[in-house]
């Protein structure tokens, strides 16, 4: 089934995610399938997206379709379970406000417990900055947190369009 992916306003976004217990579910599978395509998708309509969470197509399960490079696959359950101290700030895109950027701070490095697509437990520790910032803000969006409720300051959320022409000026602004 096609689903779209929900844009900043609907309730469902705020929605806290239900752990998945059962990998056996068919229509968890379907569900499964459902996230890759909406990220696969979104990517071939918008040129960008790592990752996209379940809440963010209607989905209220604890899983996250990612595409690091070659293949789109599926995380459940993560957890994160050590966070770096030290932080960066960055301009954070999402695609449930694909024209909008958000300064936010993150962890430089993360270590995260997940539950591959069979449902076998896995973890990746020490995980580079780029994907670390990536799986925060896939988590935050299986509690019902959005990047704009991370928002360094109310005004740090901007255009992309503002962003693009003046691209020197923003970032200088984030480290």
């Amino acid at each position: 089934m096609v689903r779209e992916v929900l844009l900043l306003g609907d309730p469902l976004l705020r929605r806290r995610s239900e752990p998945i217990a059962d990998f056996t579910d068919s229509a968890l599978r379907e569900e499964m399938k459902d996230l890759k395509e909406a990220l696969e998708r979104f990517r071939r309509e918008h040129g960008f997206g790592r990752g996209i969470a379940a809440p963010q197509i209607g989905i209220a399960r604890r899983m996250i379709a990612l595409n690091l490079g070659s293949e789109t696959f599926v995380i459940a359950n993560p957890e994160i379970v050590r966070r770096s101290e030290e932080t960066f700030t960055m301009w954070d895109d999402c695609m449930s406000f694909p024209d909008l950027l958000v300064r936010v701070r993150r962890h430089v490095s993360i270590d995260v417990r997940y539950m591959d697509e069979d449902g076998a437990a896995r973890e990746w520790t020490d995980i580079d900055r780029a994907r670390s910032e990536l799986l925060q803000h896939e988590t935050d969006h299986l509690d019902g947190i959005l990047a704009t409720d991370r928002a360094i300051k109310p005004e740090e959320i901007i255009y992309r369009s503002e962003y693009e022409k003046h691209r020197s000026f923003y970032d200088e602004q984030v480290d």
